[in-house]
C-alpha cells in the first residue's frame, strides 16, 4: 500500500494560516479554499508514483502545498481584472503557435480572434474540471475574490498538465485542445479578407476562394472584371440588387447583422477607418469581421442562391457555367463519370430531392458534391481571367 503524505490536517492548517494573513477573505471563504488545496496535495501524494519513491513525502507534500498557495495568491493579489488579463495572456502565449493550421495564412488580429474563441471554450472545461475534482456542485462558480484566484490558479495548472501520448511522448492538455480546436476550424475562417473587402490587390497566385470573393464583391460594387461583369442594362441593375437584398436577408436570418451591415458599408466604398467608426469597432474586431463575412459571403454565392449569384454573373448552367469551350471540355474530364452524371440532372432542372432519389444519395451529400464541381468551374473560369492575358490587377 503507498504511503500516505503528510496530515490532511496539519497541511490544511497550514494553508488556512497563511491564506488568513495574506488576504482579507472571510474565516469560512479561507476555510474552504484551504480544504479543496490540502485535499488536492494529499490525493496527489498519494498517487504519485514519483513522490511515493521519493521518499520523502513529507517533505513533497509541503513543496507542493506552498506552490498552490503561492499561485493562488499571486491571482489573489492582482485581483479580478488583472488576474484575467494575465491568465489570458499566459495561456495565449502557449497556443498561439498552434491555434491556427500551418497550411492556413492569417493575419495577427485573426488569429487572436479565434485565440480569445477557443480560450472562452477552455475556461468552461476547466471549471467543469474544477467542479469535479473538487468535489463540488455542478452550479458552483467562483464568487469571492479568493475563489477566483483559486479557480484561475487551477486553469493554469490544468492547462499545462502533461498529457501522456504514444511512444513515451507527452503534450500540454491545452496544446491538444487548441489543436483539435483549429482542425475544426472551417478553412474560410483563417483567411484574410482584407484584400477581398478591399478589391484592389491582384487575384493570379490567390486561391479559388479569394478569386471568387473578390469577383462577387467587385461586381456587387459595379466594378466587375471583363470576363464576368453583367451586362448593362434595367435587367442587370434588377439582377444585381436582387442579389445584395437576398445576401443582405440570407445575413440576417443567420443572426450576422454586423455581417450585414459591413456589407452595406462595404458597397459604399467607405475606407477602412470611418467603417470602423460607423460600427464602433477596433481594427480587430473589424479583421475578424471580415472573415465571418466571407464565410457566410462564400456559402450564399455556392451554395444557398448559387442560381441567383451565377445567373447574374451569366455564369449559369444555360451558359455553360461561363467556361469557355476550351474551359469547358476540361471540366468535364476532371469531374468524371459521376460529376456527369450529377451535371446532366442539374441541367434538366430536377430538384435536389429528385437528383438524390436518382443518384442514391442524400440531399446533403447531393449539395456537397454540386458544391465542389462549382468550386472546379469558378477556379477554371477565374484561373483564366486572372492568369493568361487578364490584367493582374483585376
Amino acid at each position: 500500500m503507498r504511503e500516505i503524505c503528510q496530515s490532511v490536517e496539519t497541511i490544511f492548517q497550514l494553508l488556512l494560516d497563511e491564506l488568513k494573513k495574506s488576504t482579507r477573505a472571510s474565516e469560512q471563504n479561507c476555510q474552504d479554499v484551504a480544504g479543496r488545496l490540502a485535499a488536492e496535495v494529499n490525493r496527489i501524494c498519494t498517487e504519485s508514483q514519483r513522490i511515493q519513491a521519493s521518499g520523502d513525502i513529507e517533505g513533497s507534500a509541503q513543496s507542493l502545498a506552498q506552490h498552490r498557495l503561492q499561485q493562488c495568491l499571486h491571482y489573489y493579489n492582482l485581483g479580478s481584472g488583472p488576474g484575467r488579463v494575465e491568465l489570458h495572456s499566459t495561456l495565449s502565449a502557449i497556443v498561439y503557435r498552434y491555434i491556427t493550421p500551418p497550411q492556413v495564412q492569417s493575419s495577427y488580429q485573426a488569429r487572436v480572434e479565434l485565440i480569445k474563441d477557443f480560450l472562452q471554450g477552455f475556461y468552461l472545461e476547466a471549471l467543469k474540471a474544477f467542479r469535479r475534482e473538487t468535489q463540488l456542485p455542478p452550479t458552483y462558480s467562483p464568487r469571492s475574490r479568493l475563489e477566483l484566484a483559486e479557480y484561475m490558479a487551477f486553469v493554469e495548472r490544468f492547462g499545462k498538465r502533461r498529457i501522456p501520448l504514444p511512444r513515451n511522448r507527452s503534450q500540454q492538455l491545452i496544446i491538444l485542445r487548441a489543436q483539435t480546436f483549429s482542425q475544426q476550424q472551417p478553412k474560410e475562417t483563417s483567411v484574410d479578407m482584407e484584400q477581398a473587402a478591399d478589391g484592389g490587390a491582384s487575384d493570379s497566385d490567390q486561391t479559388w476562394n479569394d478569386t471568387s470573393v473578390h469577383s462577387v464583391r467587385e461586381a456587387m460594387a459595379g466594378q466587375g472584371s471583363a470576363a464576368i461583369r453583367p451586362p448593362l442594362g434595367d435587367e442587370s441593375e434588377s439582377l444585381r440588387q436582387n442579389v445584395i437584398d437576398e445576401l443582405v436577408a440570407y445575413l440576417k436570418e443567420r443572426n450576422q447583422q454586423d455581417c450585414a451591415d459591413y456589407f452595406v458599408l462595404r458597397l459604399q466604398d467607405l475606407p477602412t477607418n470611418e467603417i470602423e467608426s460607423l460600427l464602433g469597432i477596433t481594427p480587430r474586431q473589424r479583421d475578424y469581421l471580415q472573415q465571418r463575412f466571407k464565410y457566410h459571403l462564400l456559402r450564399f454565392a455556392m451554395s444557398h442562391r448559387w442560381e441567383l449569384v451565377h445567373q447574374w454573373l451569366e455564369a449559369d448552367l444555360d451558359r455553360n457555367l461561363g467556361l469557355l469551350p476550351s474551359q469547358w471540355q476540361a471540366f468535364g474530364e476532371q469531374i468524371g463519370p459521376e460529376g456527369q452524371r450529377l451535371l446532366k440532372l442539374k441541367q434538366q432542372g430536377l430538384s435536389e430531392s429528385a437528383i438524390a432519389q436518382t443518384l442514391g444519395s442524400t440531399v446533403a451529400q447531393v449539395q456537397k458534391r454540386w458544391f465542389k464541381l462549382l468550386e472546379l468551374a469558378w477556379e477554371l473560369r477565374n484561373r483564366s481571367d486572372s492568369g493568361e492575358g487578364a490584367s493582374s490587377d483585376e
